[in-house]
């Protein structure tokens, strides 16, 4: 051992490193501590290991970050005595040698996440030093499904319903699990990772946002029912208006005008029911994506095919997600355990159809104020549009990384052209083609 290393102090946190043959253990300067918990403790002893890894004669040697004294230095000095490196310097650890370490340490993990490592040993005869820092950093690749889903070892231990003693909360993320997530390993994999902070802020702050202006003008317009036969309805800042359309903010805000209380309560109904247990499952950066994806694109698309009409309603950023949903409990019929889920699609395709169905009736109903005509239902379709392409992608790779798609890039990328050519379409289109358009409200 090196000189300097006998004389440092005990103030900072040393490093024991050991190749794989135990020849000489020498002391790294560090000012890195272990977390507290056990699964942060298991992340840094490997984490460091493999960013501190340095190849000779083709093993590795690891040097592994522990607080001295530190109630875990037996585990660090277990861990240095038990791994063996490939010699081959393939950079995974061999199967045998891994199940040893779980079998002496697995203790500390939780039961669902060592459930996980145990198969994905199996399946693939050998453990990648990455796959083991993505899970225990709560990042998980696709070689890590990919090892469980097309193992030779099926997961045998008992399924999340399966589990009793569960509190209230604890039931109502395993329903949420069994609702939106078709692989079990997911479900278990985000019952143990939810922890409800954030809590599913955007849907219900957007449907709070929706109730309170539909009160608002219903006190203003003295009508709750089709509100736009009032000659007031179109005349706010929020609806989109065909000769407004250069108040840009106007293709966004449509959201929180609706005709009346029938077309907000079927809004609200499958805003909320799928809404929310999406974002508790997805979180609320790739609701919001799809939701407002889905709103742009509606009142984008009704500019394009109907071009002399107004829109108002949430239905573009609603069915976006509703549309998403559906695609994937088809997409993963036999994976999907929710309860009547046949029942319940049928349903919501029902109410689907009698939304939109009430949207075109509107649409051809004689308007009240000729002739400006009433609010178009091709928001509808656009969001469908993107609940079918862009949503899919995204409920498809729970927990995965987007970026790392490519069929999300190619969506995203047709996505944009679509929106980029509706702009352009907005600037040009109404003066060459010499658009009638309806008086402003």
């Amino acid at each position: 051992m090196p000189d300097g290393a006998r004389d440092m102090q005990v103030h900072s946190s040393p490093a024991v490193a050991a190749n794989a043959e135990g020849e000489e253990i020498e002391v790294l300067e560090s000012t890195d501590v272990l977390p507290a918990s056990t699964e942060d403790q298991w992340k840094t002893l490997f984490d460091k290991g493999g960013r501190r890894s340095v190849r000779r004669g083709g093993l590795y040697r690891l040097a592994v970050t522990v607080g001295e004294p530190h109630p875990l230095m037996p585990v660090a000095s277990s861990l240095i005595c038990s791994i063996m490196y490939d010699p081959e310097s393939s950079g995974f650890i061999s199967t045998e040698r891994f199940r040893d370490l779980l079998a002496a340490h697995g203790s500390e993990l939780d039961p669902h996440k060592l459930e996980m490592l145990l198969a994905l040993a199996d399946a693939n005869g050998k453990i990648c030093y990455q796959d083991f820092v993505n899970l225990m950093s709560s990042k998980r690749s696709n070689s890590f499904r990919r090892a469980i889903l097309q193992g030779s070892r099926q997961l045998k231990g008992a399924t999340l319903r399966e589990e009793v003693g569960l509190g209230l909360s604890q039931r109502l993320v395993r329903h949420v699990a069994y609702e939106t997530l078709p692989r079990e390993v997911d479900r278990k994999w985000y019952f143990d990772s939810y922890t409800c902070c954030p809590p599913p802020w955007l849907i219900l702050t957007i449907t709070i946002a929706e109730v309170a202006v539909f009160m608002y003008y219903g006190l203003q317009l003295d009508r709750w029912v089709l509100q736009v036969s009032s000659p007031g309805f179109l005349r706010g800042a929020l609806p989109y208006h065909p000769r407004l359309r250069a108040q840009a903010w106007r293709f966004f805000t449509y959201v929180f005008m609706h005709t009346g209380i029938e077309h907000l309560g079927l809004n609200m109904a499958m805003q909320l029911l799928v809404g929310v247990p999406l974002e508790m499952v997805h979180g609320a950066l790739r609701i919001g994506l799809v939701y407002v994806c889905g709103v742009l694109a509606g009142s984008l698309a009704v500019s394009v095919t109907d071009m002399t009409a107004p829109v108002v309603g949430s239905s573009g950023g609603v069915y976006a997600l509703v549309s998403a949903h559906l695609a994937n409990v088809v997409m993963n019929w036999s994976g999907m355990q929710c309860q009547f889920k046949l029942f319940r699609m049928a349903m919501a395709l029902v109410c689907m159809s009698v939304e939109f169905g009430r949207a075109v009736w509107l649409r051809f109903y004689p308007p009240a104020f000729p002739p400006c005509p009433n609010p178009s239902f091709v928001a509808h379709l656009g969001g469908v549009a993107v609940g079918l392409t862009l949503g899919v992608v995204v409920l498809q790779n729970y927990e995965q990384r987007l970026q790392e798609q490519s069929l999300f890039w190619i969506f995203f990328c047709v996505y944009t052209i679509f929106i980029m050519c509706g702009v352009f379409w907005n600037i040009c289109a109404y003066n060459l083609l010499d658009v009638k358009l309806p008086p402003p409200p």
